[in-house]
């Protein structure tokens, strides 16, 4: 299955909230719509109702997914919630999100976005024991962990699972009267804390808080733990010695650009992104146009930069959606020929610079300088706001192989060759840094070089 724009596919979002109110669920439904771009294979919600506990998941959007009827028997004042593209794991119902456990010491649901890289050892550890699974994603990994210590407490059952799973995760739990949050030891993905009048919430991104109300409070930091019960909340620093390496790409395309993560605003960087460009790859045109959606705030950034005016260049059928369709090249462009179609009137004529904010396989990239051509235009100039793109993610992103990868097969020149672009420029790996503002970030699908480093099982199936 192919998304019809060729771009990195998201990981996962996650929700939650801790109130007064007996039907919290109402909310995590909003904040997944919110978080919505981030995964539309599958939604899912857990409530807990004086220790009973709910849960309603199913595949497709969030509107698919959960009901009115649902929402109304989801009856508690925590509850946590989840959508879903899978990283690990087929793409079925049975691992949907949020997974849940019921134990003597009460009942648990865990919604987690991120991907470990000791799955494998244990999971065979945990077998041998005895457990048994009853999904293939690594999520269920640290469900069962975390179970098998609850006799600890779950505060130490918790610490004693995060620190032995390794990988990128942002999770979070309702127990009992708790809800609780965490964020990996570099804090790779992100996680935000949010508050609501006596309410406590937390998300994947700071524009859920804002859909339902709420005023974003901080960043969980990487290596945190924080627990929130009878409205406190309380912090556990569980790792010190690391480096925040949030992702990237988090800024670049995955988040929404209304959100701010580690206290920076994602439109505001992607408008640095497009300013950056310019002064790097400057060129003579006539007008500046982006790529739907995460290419306008670089196309915008790069026109102040030139003075060369931005335009809409391309009309977005809004009611295609990210639809996923069979894997031929003429069906992936039939797809975005559906999506998206050339403003002959913007274009005609002139010479364009196109803005993308990255380029993956390279397909749709052809494709679009195509467009314009056929619209009319005298030259396209291509341009991208992120370095090129040679490495696979193994920290939560689903990734071609390297080798499907345009740019580690193909030098700048030839890749413009094959898209069709009068010239193509990529921002530099030194102006992506200087955008962002240092280097507290994981380049690792630029540069290779990764906050942990690659055990062989993902060696072989990535190929690197």
């Amino acid at each position: 299955m192919i998304e019809i724009i060729d771009k990195f596919k998201e990981e996962c979002g996650v929700f939650g909230i801790y109130t007064k109110d007996s039907q919290a669920s109402y909310d995590v439904y909003d904040g997944l719509f919110a978080l919505q771009h981030r995964g539309q294979e599958s939604a899912g919600i857990a409530s807990i109702n004086d220790g009973e506990m709910q849960v309603r998941k199913k595949m497709g959007l969030v509107s698919q997914a959960i009901t009115q009827t649902d929402l109304e028997e989801l009856e508690g004042n925590i509850a946590v919630g989840h959508v879903r593209y899978s990283t690990k794991g087929d793409s079925n119902v049975l691992n949907a999100q949020p997974l849940t456990a019921r134990s003597k010491f009460g009942s648990m649901a865990v919604a987690h976005n991120g991907t470990l890289i000791n799955t494998d050892v244990i999971r065979g550890l945990l077998e041998d024991s005895g457990v048994i699974f009853q999904t293939d994603t690594d999520s269920e990994v640290i469900v069962n962990l975390i179970s098998r210590s609850i006799h600890k407490g779950l505060e130490q059952a918790v610490l004693d699972a995060i620190q032995t799973v390794k990988g990128s995760f942002a999770l979070v739990i309702a127990f009992g009267t708790k809800l609780i949050g965490i964020r990996d030891a570099y804090g790779i993905r992100p996680l935000v804390l949010g508050k609501r009048g006596d309410d406590f919430i937390l998300a994947s991104e700071s524009c859920a808080i804002d859909t339902v109300g709420g005023t974003l409070v901080r960043d969980i930091q990487p290596g945190e733990m924080v627990i929130i019960e009878n409205g406190e909340v309380i912090s556990y620093v569980y790792s010190e010695k690391t480096k925040r390496q949030t992702c990237s790409f988090e800024y670049i395309y995955f988040a929404r650009p209304d959100s701010i993560i580690d206290s920076m605003s994602v439109h505001s960087l992607r408008i640095r992104t497009g300013e950056m460009l310019y002064k790097e790859a400057p060129v003579e045109a006539d007008v500046i146009i982006g790529v739907p959606d995460s290419g306008l705030a670089a196309a915008i950034g790069y026109s102040r930069a030139s003075g060369i005016p931005f335009d809409i260049g391309f009309s977005k059928n809004k009611y295609i959606g990210r639809s996923f369709i069979t894997p031929s090249q003429k069906a992936r462009e039939k797809a975005v020929s559906l999506k998206l179609n050339a403003q002959k009137e913007v274009v005609a004529g002139k010479r364009v610079v196109l803005i993308d904010d990255s380029i993956v396989r390279g397909t749709t990239s052809k494709y679009l300088v195509d467009l314009l051509y056929r619209a009319g235009a005298k030259e396209v100039h291509f341009r991208v706001s992120s370095p090129m793109v040679m490495f696979p993610c193994y920290f939560g992103i689903d990734t071609p192989y390297r080798d499907t990868l345009i740019a580690s097969k193909m030098t700048k020149d030839e890749i413009s060759d094959y898209i069709g672009s009068t010239s193509l420029e990529y921002l530099t790996f030194d102006g992506l840094s200087s955008s962002l503002g240092g280097t507290s970030f994981c380049t690792g699908c630029f540069t290779g070089v990764y906050p942990l480093g690659a055990p062989n099982e993902f060696m072989e199936v990535f190929r690197l």
